[in-house]
């Protein structure tokens, strides 16, 4: 019999290693880096809110119960097309070399690859990796 397993949430893991990882970096393009799962709401050019970067699934497939493959897409709004490129590249790097509790290995798939947002006319960048997702064994509940 199979175990009965479940896959953490690889977006919120994301968001954790780059908030973690971003943490005091020197470089100038990573200071006062803002996160989310969707832009502000009141985000636009004359609010920019920028640096932020925005954590995506795109995909997730469960090979249960031994992995889970997860395509994570993250976008980075910036000042300059530079900048958005610098600090995806920055992302990237920090979620390739991260392995945890929930997200055990990572490798790019896509990208950086700079934009405009055509909304607002901010430069961005965004890339995309493919997540290896560790399964949590749950006890199964046995109705009597």
């Amino acid at each position: 019999m199979k175990p009965l397993v479940v896959f953490g949430d690889a977006r919120a893991a994301a968001v954790d290693v780059l908030r973690a990882g971003l943490a005091g970096r020197p470089e100038p393009y990573a200071k006062g880096v803002t996160y989310g799962a969707r832009p502000p709401v009141d985000r636009g050019p004359e609010r920019p809110r920028l640096p932020f970067v925005l954590v995506a699934l795109d995909v997730d497939l469960p090979q249960y119960p031994v992995n889970s493959r997860a395509t994570v897409r993250v976008t980075v709004w910036h000042r300059t097309s530079q900048d958005a490129v610098d600090l995806a590249q920055l992302c990237q790097g920090l979620l390739c070399v991260h392995s945890g509790p929930v997200i055990r290995g990572v490798r790019p798939l896509t990208g950086p690859v700079p934009a405009v947002d055509p909304l607002t006319a901010i430069d961005l960048a965004t890339f995309t990796v493919a997540a290896n997702v560790r399964p949590k064994v749950v006890a199964p509940t046995r109705e009597e």
